[in-house]
């Protein structure tokens, strides 16, 4: 799509490949990891997730913005730095539509860009890996861009859950709006019932937590409390919870020392149904004596196989660490899931404990529903002790 006043912009990576094209959203310059997004659909959702902090996206899907922007599907108030696409529409067509996609981007203070080849740049991140890169509309050189990108702090060791987490207790009460399958609905009904009677509590840990996970936990017929990431085995369970959840979140999750403590203290204590998602998931597996290591490009996406012992589900992903599993005790893990495409650990769950995890996002918010059933799952744990 043609859009007049094209101002040029560029993209240079770390490895000093440069990219022309032209700028869209806010103007300036801002530098990142580049990592890229598969998703065909869902791109508020994408931007809004706060598992990108400090990352700069770039869609595969060739045009983005088609169906604008509206006020419900944005999944918190943090973006992410950057987004790279082939294309931008400046028109929208959706009922739903209530703001320009490229306004929004403005207003947000997102920097884009338009106009490159998306497919040699992604080909450069799966050969080489996720790198820092900048963009800018900018009048900058290639010297100083790549000085920029030399002073920029690398994703790994950093703890980014601190700088998006909640700093003050909530609580949420919103449902989802979607309706799911059949099944799901009665089992949300007789849990609705119960737990009317008896007010089933979940304390979630908020390390980057998306508007929909917390939708979904609702919706399954639960009271939520959102606690900081640097809440303590304390603060924890003087709630008195019936289930405890992990979020996900930006960063490298060795570096959520927080967290990691936390989870080592209500593992030991064993009583209370514990779930853990995507980097909930992953600080479970370091509370357990496991290691993680990044991952050349990370899974980004809304279609990532996941399964074992040919139970497969199609799965939302966004994450650029895994678990080693050589470093998890099998006398006390037991690996649920892997990842079909490259056999990274995608859930686990603890022998003879009420604790379990999975590497993706089951709440589809964007993604398929297949997952859902692992709310399900937490729920029924917690009504079993009640």
């Amino acid at each position: 799509m043609n859009h007049p006043f094209k101002k040029n912009a560029k993209l240079v990576l770390s490895n000093g490949t440069t990219f022309s094209g032209f700028s869209f959203g806010a103007d300036g310059s801002v530098v990142g990891e580049i990592v890229f997004n598969t998703g065909m659909t869902g791109y508020q959702e994408v931007i809004t997730d706060p598992s990108y902090y400090g990352q700069i996206l770039t869609f595969t899907y060739p045009e983005i913005g088609n169906t604008g922007i509206n006020f419900e599907d944005s999944e918190s108030e943090i973006s992410v730095k950057g987004i790279i696409v082939r294309n931008y529409s400046s028109n929208t067509s959706n009922w739903r539509s209530k703001l320009n996609f490229n306004q929004w981007l403005i207003e947000n203070n997102i920097i884009g860009i338009y106009g490159i080849d998306t497919r040699a740049l992604v080909k450069i991140l799966r050969s080489n890996g996720s790198m820092n890169g900048v963009i800018t509309s900018e009048k900058i050189n290639l010297e100083t861009c790549l000085q920029f990108i030399s002073n920029a702090p690398n994703m790994k060791g950093l703890n980014l859950a601190k700088e998006v987490s909640t700093k003050k207790d909530y609580f949420w009460k919103a449902t989802t709006k979607t309706d799911f399958d059949v099944r799901n609905k009665s089992h949300i009904n007789k849990n609705k019932s119960h737990i009317n009677k008896n007010k089933l509590k979940i304390v979630a840990i908020d390390f980057g937590i998306k508007k929909s996970i917390l939708s979904r936990l609702v919706s399954h017929g639960c009271e939520v409390l959102v606690l900081p990431s640097d809440s303590s085995y304390v603060d924890v369970l003087a709630q008195n919870p019936d289930g405890i959840f992990f979020s996900n979140g930006p960063g490298d999750p060795s570096s959520v020392f927080d967290g990691i403590n936390l989870a080592k203290s209500l593992i030991n204590y064993g009583k209370i149904p514990m779930f853990g998602i995507c980097l909930g998931h992953q600080i479970f597996g370091l509370a357990l004596g496991g290691k993680t290591y990044k991952l050349p490009f990370g899974h980004r996406g809304l279609n990532h196989p996941c399964g074992i012992s040919n139970n497969v589900e199609i799965t939302s992903q966004n994450h650029g660490f895994a678990l080693d599993p050589k470093s998890l005790s099998n006398k006390i893990v037991q690996i649920t899931h892997f990842n079909l495409n490259d056999k990274t650990v995608a859930g686990l769950k603890l022998i003879n404990k009420p604790i379990f995890s999975v590497q993706y996002h089951p709440e589809a918010g964007p993604g398929p529903h297949d997952s859902d059933y692992l709310f399900e799952k937490f729920v029924s744990l917690m009504l079993e002790r009640c």
